[in-house]
């Protein structure tokens, strides 16, 4: 569905960044009874900012409807393992997360709904998975991907048209990095052909200790880049690995053949999903005013989010002027 307004198709990753927001502000600036919403405010900041940064005609906030999927977890247990919540009232495989953080995730959707801005998941993925998905398959407006995960770097590309880039904000919003294909490629030494791809096959390499996956042993960021680098993916390294006249150092042979179990399983853990079955709250166009502005003035007073929230609505009109 694209817009008559001209602009690309933002996806935020919105746990990515209201957990920003969370620790970026204070907890002790509350609401008038005294609950805490610096999530709140720093978030509906953030999609202010965006819009007028990137002046978007489409925009979904994507959602994790399941933040550590059975079916990763089933190819590799240690997947997000660190992150469990393993004090005694938490429910069984919770996420660790602050707990004047939770209730504020229920305001943020309160004003999101209010706004007209439309969030997306898809049931027992995550954020990451309905971000691919919606990339994936966008053949109308550019798609700019905000997140502070580096594994969404796997999305970008230059064709098919339109082009896929990553607002990467894993610094905060002042310091992000625009990337695409060629970016991708200077910064982590993979192809600039298949930049997305060869960035996932190189994390699959090197592991990942945020999100609990070890890597193979031995094999660091720079040896990582350089195998998928010289042999164009992972499918290819492993087929050089198999065939035992294939140019490959005997030390590095040896190491991914003793990690050959893990590297089946761990590929698509670190692969995104790019065929879910996304559910969208409404329209992603963006519109030009509130849609329901009584509401969403009624949350700003209730959460002490006047300045921010009128922020918002400035960038909303801003963006169809």
């Amino acid at each position: 569905m694209s817009s008559p307004v001209s602009g690309p198709l933002l996806l935020l990753d919105g746990a990515s960044l209201w957990f920003r927001a969370f620790h970026a502000i204070p907890e002790k600036i509350t609401a008038p009874d005294g609950r805490p919403v610096n999530a709140v405010r720093g978030f509906t900041d953030m999609v202010a900012a965006l819009i007028t940064r990137h002046a978007p005609s489409r925009l979904v906030v994507c959602l994790d409807l399941e933040w550590r999927p059975p079916f990763r977890v089933a190819l590799v247990p240690s997947y997000k393992a660190h992150r469990l919540d393993d004090s005694a009232d938490a429910a069984p495989g919770a996420e660790q997360v602050p707990d004047t953080l939770t209730p504020q995730v229920d305001m943020i959707m309160e004003v999101l709904a209010a706004a007209g801005i439309a969030t997306a998941g898809a049931e027992g993925l995550e954020a990451d998975d309905v971000i691919g998905t919606l990339a994936h398959r966008e053949r109308t407006d550019p798609v700019v991907v905000v997140s502070g995960d580096r594994d969404l770097l796997q999305v970008v590309r230059d064709e098919p048209a339109p082009p896929v880039r990553v607002f990467y904000a894993g610094r905060g919003l002042a310091k992000a990095e625009l990337f695409g294909p060629a970016e991708v490629a200077a910064k982590y030494g993979v192809p600039q052909v298949n930049a997305g791809p060869g960035y996932a096959d190189m994390a699959t390499l090197r592991g990942d200790a945020s999100d609990g996956l070890p890597g193979v042993p031995g094999i660091g960021d720079k040896s990582a880049a350089q195998l998928i680098s010289r042999f164009g993916s992972l499918d290819a390294l492993r087929a050089a690995v198999a065939d035992p006249a294939s140019d490959l150092a005997r030390g590095v042979r040896a190491k991914l053949v003793a990690a050959e179990e893990y590297l089946t399983a761990a590929a698509p853990v670190v692969r995104v999903v790019t065929d879910a079955e996304v559910h969208l709250s409404g329209p992603d166009i963006l519109p030009a005013a509130p849609a329901d502005p009584d509401r969403l003035r009624a949350l700003a007073a209730a959460y002490n989010a006047e300045s921010p929230v009128q922020r918002l609505i400035t960038a909303l009109a801003a963006r169809s002027a």
